[in-house]
């Protein structure tokens, strides 16, 4: 499918201007007048959205392996790769979920460094931005941008290098309390936020509107008892209901028996994320802009070139005590594939998954042990590379989600049971027969946004993530940071590491 959307209307300007003789030659006058454009505003904002794709070597937030989506997706109960007793895959994945990482763990060493190119180039496009005097929504979305590299890097490491002028060394980074980065990014966004544009989709897909703004902020005061030791419910709430007036609506979940896996539902993962409840999301072309791996990973070899013509990954699985949380009427579980009469599609051979995993490392899961995630069915253009589907970012499920939670937390769950009732009857399930607990709440997050990116923020702010699941054993308290890496104490002395490291 065609898809017309900002990062290719970048590329094409850029194209255009190599090849019209008639254009502007942009590099013969000041750089504050090209960046005082509007064309050269988005060069500069694009050349920091296209650190967001996910790609090889650890780089972007989600579509790719080895860097943040992994790092913060397998450390949960959702999902692992298995070091397999074929000798196929290595062993970081595993150690990963097992809760046996240490300071020169290559992912999380991929996490911090893509995190700080990101930083780096987000700087660079507030300075570029500012000097030029270009358009306050423009000057805006790069310092939202910035908020959010930030915001990533204390959910993952706490106390981390801060710094907004790039006329700085390594050496001289100054680690900042993770509370003090927080207020920066709070009054950052609240300066910031209503100057963005409130328009949605189109030219705005795939960028920080006024209402992914708003979402990020509703995400810095879900997690403030985290982040700062005094919870924000109530500004959480204020956020959320902000987004509301911005016209987001649930998708539908009707049957669609022309969809792989059987409903409307997986339209939110496909191809283009629907604009109606998709507020943020990560515009994908495989081998173009990014790439979408999650589904390419998870299936056998053999049942990729069946289903797909080009071999599966054999990686991805879910852990057995994840899995059978899922209600069987749920046509979220739909994303699962296990069994002898799997949902989606059943050409003669397919693989037969068992569900059962008992071993992670040594010497490792059997070749067809684990059930397999199919939620990102593979969108054209696909190879054995990826597929194409884009990734949500934020979704309106989320943000219902996330006030519902609020709403319990401070004494208000009558008022959380429509939130959380919509949600469950669009996957086909009956409303809660009481009104909702946090553990309910906790759950439906667990269903709605499975293989999302969203688990380990949840787990820890429930304060699930270091008790023992599955495989992985309990675990105490310093588990809730990552180590900074062995690399970045190395280049900076002045770096102090997260205890118990």
């Amino acid at each position: 499918m065609k898809k017309i959307i900002t990062l290719a209307f970048f590329a094409a300007l850029i194209m255009q201007s190599c090849t019209n003789v008639d254009e502007v030659v942009y590099d013969k006058y000041a750089s504050k007048d090209f960046y005082a454009s509007s064309t050269g505003a988005n060069v500069a904002l694009a050349n920091v959205y296209s650190q967001i794709p996910g790609n090889w070597n650890g780089v972007g937030y989600a579509g790719a392996d080895n860097g943040w989506y992994d790092v913060n997706s397998m450390s949960t109960d959702e999902q692992v790769v298995p070091h397999r007793t074929t000798g196929d895959w290595e062993l970081t994945f595993a150690q990963m979920y097992l809760r046996e990482w240490l300071p020169d763990h290559s992912q999380i060493n991929n996490t911090w460094n893509w995190l700080y190119k990101s930083v780096f180039t987000a700087n660079l496009a507030v300075d570029l931005l500012e000097k030029a005097k270009a358009d306050p929504a423009q000057i805006a979305e790069a310092h939202v941008l910035r908020d959010f590299f930030y915001y990533l890097l204390i959910d993952d490491f706490g106390n981390v290098p801060f710094y907004t002028d790039n006329n700085i060394t390594v050496d001289k980074m100054p680690q900042q309390n993770r509370s003090v980065i927080f207020n920066y990014i709070l009054g950052d966004l609240k300066n910031n936020i209503d100057k963005l544009s409130p328009v949605r989709g189109g030219a705005y897909y795939g960028r920080f509107n006024k209402w992914a703004g708003y979402a990020l902020l509703a995400k810095l005061y879900l997690n403030a008892g985290v982040y700062t030791g005094t919870p924000m419910w109530a500004d959480c709430i204020s956020a959320c209901n902000v987004i509301a007036t911005g016209g987001y609506t649930l998708h539908t979940g009707a049957l669609d028996a022309s969809n792989p896996l059987g409903s409307k539902y997986f339209e939110l993962f496909g191809d283009v994320c629907p604009n109606d409840e998709t507020i943020l999301a990560i515009y994908t072309t495989v081998d173009v802009v990014g790439r979408n791996i999650f589904t390419v990973r998870s299936f056998g070899g053999t049942d990729g070139t069946l289903m797909l013509g080009f071999n599966g990954w054999n990686g991805s699985i879910v852990p057995p005590d994840y899995l059978n949380k899922f209600d069987a009427n749920d046509i979220r579980r739909h994303q699962f594939r296990y069994g002898s009469s799997p949902f989606g599609p059943q050409p003669a051979g397919f693989i037969t998954y068992t569900t059962d995993v008992t071993n992670l490392d040594n010497p490792g899961a059997d070749p067809n042990a684990g059930a397999r995630d199919q939620k990102f069915w593979p969108a054209a253009p696909v190879n054995s590379g990826g597929a194409s589907n884009d990734f949500p970012i934020y979704r309106y499920a989320d943000i219902m989600l996330m006030k519902a939670e609020c709403l319990v937390q401070t004494g208000d769950a009558a008022s959380a049971k429509p939130l959380v009732d919509a949600i469950r009857v669009r996957a086909g399930l009956t409303g809660l027969a009481a009104n909702p607990t946090l553990t309910d709440i906790y759950n439906e997050r667990g269903f709605e946004l499975s293989w999302e990116g969203h688990r380990r923020e949840d787990m820890i702010r429930f304060g699930t993530f270091t008790l023992a699941h599955g495989l992985a054993p309990a675990v105490d308290d310093h588990y809730k940071l990552f180590p900074i890496p062995t690399s970045a104490l190395n280049a900076n002395t002045k770096l102090v590491q997260n205890p118990g490291y």
